[in-house]
């Protein structure tokens, strides 16, 4: 008997030891507000945000000090208030004897910093220069920041206030955290969907709404992954919709690449690239040769290097480490063999104008209107430092929803369509937020209808109408706390949304 009860209190004292390392390991990920997250969360359908702050939660159980912790942008998609916790788990980290290296856009971890780098004033060529390292008070005499007039003199809101033309219903929304939810999207006018991570915003957007406009159009669902989550039955998950007969086009723009590999680029992808050979087929020299414009495409034989098979690299393999790649030792990273390379437009040939940026291919193709319009898209989007030929592979999340996002507004669109993005400022400054916003209202001024789920509160005061889920994440989420024109999601105060809506409303005057 006494040897039994031993043996229960030294089970007992085994299982408080894990349980009380589980309920650390989990405090800590409800600290960085990942509490919404299921256990059994695939990774790969984790965003590059939730990932840094897993990674942080291990960090804030370790004693290590001395330790430099470089992050890059940590407040991917959260929300400000989610904002406010990660500053103070890294104030924890950095008081532990740390130090931190952060890249970052928003504001208010930038003003948070103990010491700042700008580098600018532009980007890509226009860039590379440190304009300032100190303390952030030190900023206001940097003449060619343009963090600065963010920082410390933000701009308003870019907005417009319209009237909507109709909206669309849905009654009974019932998936994941939406229970028996009732929400309306004005149609003709810019919403901002918001709320905290995990609130039922992606949810609500683009698996409810995206998935009835896609099935009412009849069009087919996009792939999905292994690891992702399938489009929802709508039938199922919805009582009534109504007012959908109103749109005849969905654009979706999320942040997946354009691509998987580097043959897929810029040019590629716009299809500006098909002017762009068509130009090259009928130069003189390559119509003596009888080229025709497949000829300078890196994708088929042909014209493509053959060693490399068009990619400009290849592959290396090394014993036990992951295969690295190196340009290609015939063509030196061209992509194209010789003959093709001697045929000349403007005396520059097809990989030239491939390493050419979209703000020097401007100039270069100003006179000929199938390339400039794609050319003028891409600048008018902020892209203008990317080449035309960069790989698909080097694009962050951001750029490539900007990518698909001109390459829609270059193309002739009929009727009323449905425009849903995805958290589009996610890795913009602020600069870059303002122009963005400037486009989508263009697209709302041609008739058409915009969606965006954001956490820029920015892009919030900016919209028509703002629909604000809540009030946390998870269970404790799927509910609309408010709705209405931001100043009147502001004055609610219903959700966490709400003062820090009101602190840019204010600040903006």
């Amino acid at each position: 008997m006494l040897a039994e009860k031993l043996r229960a209190e030294q089970d007992d004292s085994v299982a408080r030891v894990v349980v009380e390392d589980l309920l650390a390991r989990i405090e800590a990920l409800a600290e960085l507000g990942l509490g919404y997250l299921a256990m059994d969360r695939a990774t790969p359908t984790l965003s590059a945000g939730e990932l840094q702050r897993l990674r942080l939660a291990a960090t804030l159980r370790s004693t290590l000090f001395g330790v430099v912790y470089v992050l890059d942008e940590p407040s991917a998609g959260l929300h400000p208030d989610d904002t406010q916790a990660l500053l103070r788990v890294l104030d924890r980290i950095r008081a532990a004897g740390n130090s931190l290296l952060v890249v970052e856009h928003e504001p208010e971890i930038i003003r948070h910093s103990d010491w700042l780098v700008d580098v600018g004033p532009g980007a890509g060529e226009h860039g590379g220069r440190v304009l300032y390292s100190g303390p952030l008070d030190g900023l206001r005499t940097s003449a060619d920041s343009v963090t600065r007039a963010h920082l410390f003199d933000p701009p308003a809101p870019v907005g417009k206030r319209r009237t909507p033309a109709g909206k669309i219903e849905l009654r009974g929304v019932s998936r994941h955290n939406l229970v028996e939810t009732d929400v309306d999207f004005p149609l003709g006018v810019f919403t901002a969907v918001t709320g905290v991570s995990g609130s039922g915003k992606t949810t609500l957007v683009t698996g409810i709404l995206a998935a009835a406009v896609r099935d009412h159009l009849g069009a087919s669902r996009s792939h999905v992954g292994d690891d992702e989550e399938p489009a929802a039955d709508t039938s199922r998950h919805v009582r009534s919709i109504t007012g959908l007969d109103a749109i005849n086009r969905l654009v979706e723009v999320d942040q997946r690449p354009i691509g998987r590999t580097p043959r897929s680029n810029l040019a590629t992808y716009t299809g500006l690239f098909d002017g762009v050979r068509k130009l090259f087929a009928a130069t003189d020299e390559a119509r003596r040769r009888k080229y025709s414009a497949g000829r300078f495409s890196f994708n088929v034989d042909g014209g493509r290097c053959e060693t490399c098979q068009g990619e400009g690299a290849v592959a290396v393999e090394l014993l036990f480490l992951p295969s690295s790649y190196s340009p290609c030792p015939a063509c030196h990273g061209a992509r194209y063999n010789p003959e093709t390379l001697e045929i000349r437009y403007r005396d520059k040939s097809i990989a030239d104008v491939l390493a050419l940026t979209v703000d020097d291919a401007r100039g270069f193709f100003a006179d000929v209107p199938a390339v400039a319009r794609s050319l003028e898209t891409l600048h008018d989007v902020g892209l203008s430092y990317l080449t035309l030929g960069q790989p698909a592979t080097e694009l962050s999340g951001g750029e490539a929803q900007r990518i698909k996002l001109a390459t829609e507004l270059q193309r002739t669109r009929r009727g009323h369509t449905l425009f849903v993005l995805d958290e589009p400022t996610t890795g913009l400054h602020p600069a870059d937020v303002e122009v963005l916003m400037r486009l989508l209202h263009v697209l709302v001024d041609a008739g058409n209808t915009v969606v965006v789920i954001e956490h820029d509160m920015t892009v919030a005061a900016g919209a028509d109408h703002v629909i604000d889920l809540g009030p946390g994440g998870g269970d404790e989420g799927g509910s609309v706390v408010a709705v209405g024109a931001p100043a009147e999601v502001a004055r609610a105060g219903a959700g966490r949304t709400a003062p820090y809506l009101r602190e840019v409303l204010e600040t903006a005057g």
